[in-house]
Formats: structure tokens, sequence, C-alpha cells
């Protein structure tokens, strides 16, 4: 292919990489979005392809035969409940092939079409992308395992802030080591191997350190800074090899990350520039004092199921619990049974229900709950006070009143105010705390009803009711 046929071709496939995005930020064009966003990726590829022609290319299609079987297999075989580690693991491998990249740069240039001893200029771009995916791989890797629930196996994997004294000192000396060492080999007259080496390893264990802090309550957020991260290394290292459609996809999914962060941050209360240096874990709440002696009115299937037929306005409330029990299909039938009996019905979602952003709304996607029903918290709490029912399934943190209590650990972090319903249907396994570690006094309250048990089957036995 010709420079001008590969030019536009990028350009082409970036153009559907931005019309992905866009169809992306609503529910509606979700799957939209998806389909241009994956011609894109296949135009993006068939071109880098054609360019290489000949030589290296049987090496190609084994490496693309076994990566898209496996991405195949593990896509299948992945629980909805498992998509949070799953995308984070997703993420080190971008970390990771970044920094393979920029070793192969350094070791032979010639090959990326780069001069070899390589100018300053790409060496400082190696640098950047270099220590930008190795910190990507590391803190993705501990974002997996405290996901996956590794942390009896492993004290780093913990959901709970694993922290010490000095750590956030430690942090900073280390990152001034690392571009010590990067200026090092940005000035080094031969291929600088002793002190790319050295920054490396310094980047893998500050993407440790910066992950480690977090607790669980934070993970939504680390989440979607990994991913800007990811993306941030990838235009890195399309600077060094001159790749236009790196450079520019990389900036789409860095930029869009770190939008999708602000948001998340927003939503939890946190700082925006505390979440980007990982210095907002915070010391995990625990249950109120006198928790155990405090009183809760339990009640049936049954008798949620009274409740809500004979109200005009509910509100559904979904949460990590409800992925647990994959009781989205039961909602989604129970939710029908309703509106036959006139009841307005709606969802209420929270922007870090779940354990990434997005959770809930593909959970009711999959259930084939309209769109119109769904609500994000903005549009509802407003008419949460005029609500005669609200069901809280699965979630805990989000509709916590704590969230309003100075000295709280989530004080200030906007929630859904399912308080402020005439009445309060909590379905939860037990009382045990949520994922911030705080037990939740909207759960004592006298408007309040529990109804223990798991969601799919509490959900199924109210549709038989009704």
């Amino acid at each position: 292919m010709s420079a001008n046929q590969v030019a536009l071709s990028y350009l082409v496939a970036s153009v559907f990489f931005i019309l992905a995005l866009k169809g992306l930020s609503s529910p509606e064009s979700a799957r939209r979005g998806n389909l241009l966003g994956m011609i894109g990726m296949a135009l993006a590829v068939i071109t880098t392809i054609a360019i290489i022609a000949a030589g290296g290319l049987l090496l190609i299609f084994v490496a693309m035969l076994v990566g898209g079987t496996f991405g195949a297999i593990v896509a299948r075989r992945v629980q909805m409940t498992q998509m949070p580690e799953t995308v984070a693991a997703m993420h080190s491998l971008v970390g990771m092939a970044a920094v393979l990249i920029a070793v192969a740069a350094v070791n032979n240039p010639s090959a990326f079409g780069v001069p070899d001893p390589m100018p300053t200029g790409n060496r400082l771009e190696l640098f950047i992308g270099t220590f930008v995916g190795a910190i990507t791989f590391t803190g993705s890797v501990i974002a997996f395992g405290k996901l996956a629930g590794l942390g009896k196996h492993f004290r780093l994997f913990s959901s709970a802030p694993v922290v010490f004294k000095g750590q956030h000192l430690l942090n900073l000396m280390l990152a001034i080591v690392m571009i010590g060492f990067g200026v090092a080999f940005f000035l080094a007259s031969d291929k600088g191997w002793m002190p790319f080496w050295i920054m490396t390893a310094i980047a893998f264990a500050l993407g440790v350190l910066i992950i480690i802090p977090i607790g669980g309550a934070d993970m939504p957020v680390v989440i979607s800074m990994l991913n800007s991260y990811s993306g941030w290394a990838a235009a890195g290292i399309g600077f060094s090899l001159n790749n236009s459609m790196l450079i520019i996809a990389g900036s789409l999914v860095g930029s869009s990350g770190a939008i999708l962060s602000y948001i998340m941050c927003r939503a939890m209360n946190r700082a925006f520039l505390s979440v980007i240096l990982g210095g907002f874990g915070a010391e995990e709440g625990s249950a109120a004092a006198g928790a155990g002696q405090k009183n809760v009115k339990s009640g049936s299937a049954d008798d949620a199921a009274f409740l809500m037929s004979n109200s005009e306005n509910v509100v559904i409330v979904p949460g990590y619990g409800l992925a647990v029990a994959r009781a989205q299909h039961a909602v989604k039938e129970m939710v029908d049974k309703l509106i036959e009996k006139g009841v307005n019905v709606r969802f209420a979602i929270h922007p870090v229900a779940g354990r990434m952003p997005g959770h809930m709304n593909v959970l009711l996607a999959e259930a084939e709950v309209p769109y119109d029903l769904v609500f994000e918290m903005d549009d509802i709490n407003n008419e949460l006070g005029t609500t005669d029912v609200a069901l809280v399934l699965g979630a805990n943190d989000v509709v916590n009143p704590l969230a309003h209590e100075k000295g709280s650990p989530i004080y200030g972090m906007p929630i859904i105010e399912a308080q402020k319903a005439r009445t309060v249907l909590v379905n939860k396994r037990s009382m045990a705390v949520g994922y911030a570690g705080l037990d939740n006094p909207l759960f004592y309250m006298d408007k309040t009803m529990m109804v223990f048990g798991d969601a799919k089957k509490v959900v199924e036995e109210i549709v038989k009711a009704i």
C-alpha cells in the first residue's frame, strides 16, 4: 500500500473509533457502537498487515489465531459478575504490549523505521510509553486480584487497603528515581540498556504500590483509571513507531478513560488528582457502633409482592447482589407483572453500582429491560420523595445515608435517595456490610422491610405472589 492509502485507511478506522465511542455513550446505541468499533479495528489490522506485505506474516497470523481463540474462549466462559476483573486483565495485556514493543524498539530501532542509534526524541517517547505501560500492567494485575477475591491467597490482593507508614513518600521517591534513570536513558550515547531496565523495573513496582492502598469501594474508579493509562501507553508507543493509528486510538482510549474517571470521582466524592496519583485509597470503614443490637423489620416475598402490587410508583435500585444472583431475567418478569397491574415501575442506576461503570445497565440490557424504564441517579432522585415503594436489590453503599454525615468515610458521596420513599424494601442475603465496609442506617428505619435471601429466588417468589 502507498503512504496515502495507509493514511486514508487509518483515518477511516479512526472515524469508526470515534463513532464507536459516541455509540457507547447511550444504552440504546451501545450495540451499534460496539459494531462500529469492531469494524474500525478490523480495518486497522488489515491495513497494518498490508504494510508488512511480506516477511513475518506467518508468525503474525499464528499469533492472531492463538490470541483470537483464547479471547473467544474467555469471552464465552466469563460470567457477568466477572466482567470487572476481566476488564482489568485486558488492561494489563495492553500495558505489557507497550513495554515489549519498547524493548524491541530499543534493541532494533531500524526494524521499526527508526534510525540507529535512536534519536533523543524517540527515546523520550519510548520512556513515556514504557513507564506508563509498566505501571498499567502491574496495577491492572493487582486490580484483577482484588476484584477476583484473591486476597485470601496473597495479601497484596486484599480488597482492604494495604497501607504502611511513609507509603506516599516512598512512591514519590521512586517516581523521582524512575524519571532520573529515564533521563539517563534519554541522554545515553549507546542503547542505554542499564538505565532503561532500571527505569522499567521501578515502573513495575510503582504500579503495585499505587493500587494496593485502594479499598474495595473505590474499585470502579480504578477500572476507568487503568483504562486511561492503557490508552496513553499505546499512544506513547505510537509516537515512537510513527504509527498514526496507535496515536489516535490510544489518545481516544486515554482521554475517554480520563473523562470517565472524573465522572466516577464525582460520583464517589473523590479528588481527581488524588485518583490519578493513586493516593485515594482510604482506610476501610467499619460497622456502626452497636449495629449488632439494632432491630430490623423483616418480611417475606409475599409481603413485598403485596406492597408493590398495591402501589402506584415503584423504583427498583439494583446492585452487585443482583449480578451475583443472576436475577436480572426474574426482575424483568416481575416488572412486566407489575406493569400489567398498572404500576409505574422505573429503575434507578447509580454511576458506580456494581464493580465497574455501566455494570447494572449491561445486566438490565441483557434481560431486555426497556431503556425508557432505566434512569440515572440525577434523573430519578427528585422523584423518590413521591415514590410509594423503593425496592433495593443487592445494593448497599449506593443507598447509604451515611454519605450525608460528616466524618463518615463516604461523606459527600452522591447516593440514590431510597430513604425518601414512603416504603423501602431491601433484599440482601444477610446484614453483612457492603463493599465500603460500612453499616447502613437505611436498613434500620421504621419504613424499611428487609427480605432476606438470594435475589433470584426472592424475586421469583415475588413473581408467583403477584
